[in-house]
């Protein structure tokens, strides 16, 4: 009779098991995050606002370097003694240039950074809002996993959702 007891509750707790696993499984879901993130509207703005950054410093950078050339080209009028007194000059030219550009590559890059970093929280905010809203325990990436089925697939809602903001713009 006791063996039964304990066969039937290690029946029943397997069972429990079981049973709760299949309930959870239908509270996963996945998301594509890089088309979240590409599809997303302040994704497409920023990318037009940087590539516009990006071309006035390229035409600044090229207008210091011709600046640059057309000085050297004055220089190689001169004669080997009097290049050598402008020695000092011509390298604090270059230095300059050089600080000018690097300086401008990394305000480039950390306004690169901030948006980025920006736009994953917004997605991540969605995504907890709607998974809260809708129930599901677990969103996972869509590239961490090796089998998934549409079913799962909450990318276009969530993508929906980031592109309401758009009218309110």
């Amino acid at each position: 009779m006791r063996k039964r007891l304990v066969v039937f509750l290690g029946v029943v707790f397997v069972f429990g098991i079981l049973v709760g696993i299949a309930s959870a499984a239908d509270k996963f879901a996945y998301i594509d995050l890089s088309r979240a993130f590409s599809e997303y509207f302040k994704t497409k703005d920023y990318d037009k606002s940087l590539g516009k950054k990006e071309d006035v410093y390229t035409t600044e950078k090229n207008e210091k370097l011709n600046e640059f050339k057309a000085y050297q080209d004055k220089l190689n009028l001169l004669t080997d003694k009097q290049k050598e007194v402008k020695r000092p000059e011509v390298e604090l030219k270059i230095k300059e240039i050089q600080e000018w550009d690097r300086k401008r590559q990394v305000d480039l890059r950390k306004e690169q950074d901030e948006k980025m970093k920006e736009i994953v929280k917004d997605i991540e905010g969605v995504v907890k809002q709607y998974s809260e809203k809708e129930g599901i325990t677990m969103v996972f990436s869509e590239k961490a996993l090796v089998y998934q089925t549409k079913s799962l697939d909450i990318t276009d809602k969530i993508i929906e959702i980031l592109n309401k903001k758009i009218v309110s713009r």
